[in-house]
């Protein structure tokens, strides 16, 4: 008989514990399967190109952002983490997958930017509520290396301490299942400085991803097990009431890109920007 649940984060890791392993994308575990999805660099993926998100390259542009110390969640090959370090962030990036890290690590070199890398678990990586190293999809030796002048696979402190001027998270977010939420928004009050921003896109309902309410998600009634589907699909009402205790700047569908564009942008993606409060 185990009676060991004494945390929200205990309750959290029973709640990953019933999703199917295959449908893992969020802690340690789905860790290989983004690594075979980034194995092979020459499919047809949209974000596989060495492009930012035209959405960042607007704030950037209009002033809505400027400057500081960025972390960018998921960063997969590096793609937006490169183009904050050439706007002059100073930038952490993190990936559950040691291939996508190499990947941006490669590309970094190649462009001379100084970028700070992470594999791990962003939860327990900005030192969640969990014990270190035991929190979701968190594992032994999580790794940082630098993009420039950094051999792959470097080990260095691996600990992402606030506070940063900007969350930046491109794709991340969606494939959460809905109780880890609450874990995001824990880690935006941890790293977060005041008067910061989260900027994130998200797979946009009616467009792509799964609209399942969110209870549905935890249902095993014919014993079937609890599945993401691909991802989550969201609403501008239901990313609002998420992040009410932030101020909205700006909410809008991605710019579709034509394929010459120096800028990625897809249609079926939410883009939103949100800032945070200053004390009073």
């Amino acid at each position: 008989m185990e009676r060991n649940l004494r945390s929200v984060e205990d309750v959290l890791e029973l709640l990953d514990g019933l999703f199917a392993p295959e449908a893992d994308r969020w802690t340690a575990g789905g860790a290989s399967w983004w690594d075979g999805f980034y194995a092979d660099r020459s499919r047809q993926v949209p974000f596989f190109v060495a492009k930012p998100d035209e959405n960042l390259v607007s704030y950037l542009d209009r002033g809505l952002l400027r400057p500081g110390r960025a972390l960018d969640l998921g960063c997969g090959p590096g793609r937006n983490a490169l183009h904050l370090a050439a706007r002059g962030f100073t930038v952490d990036a993190v990936d559950l997958s040691p291939v996508a890290i190499a990947w941006a690590e490669e590309r970094a070199r190649e462009a001379g930017a100084e970028v700070r890398f992470h594999r791990g678990d962003a939860f327990a990586l900005t030192g969640s509520g969990a014990r270190a190293g035991t929190g979701p999809g968190s594992g032994p030796g999580s790794e940082a290396g630098t993009g420039a002048g950094k051999e792959p696979g470097s080990v260095a402190a691996a600990a992402l301490g606030g506070p940063y001027d900007l969350v930046y998270d491109s794709g991340c977010f969606h494939h959460l299942p809905p109780h880890r939420r609450i874990s995001y928004l824990a880690l935006l009050d941890r790293v977060l400085a005041p008067g910061g921003h989260l900027a994130l896109s998200c797979f946009a309902a009616g467009a792509m991803g799964s609209e399942l309410p969110d209870a549905d998600f935890y249902r095993t009634d014919g014993g079937r097990t609890p599945q993401l589907h691909g991802g989550l699909a969201y609403t501008p009402e239901s990313l609002r009431r998420i992040f009410a205790d932030l101020v909205e700047v700006e909410l809008r569908r991605m710019r579709d890109e034509p394929p010459g564009s120096p800028r990625f942008g897809e249609p079926f993606l939410w883009t939103a920007l949100f800032r945070g409060r200053l004390p009073a």
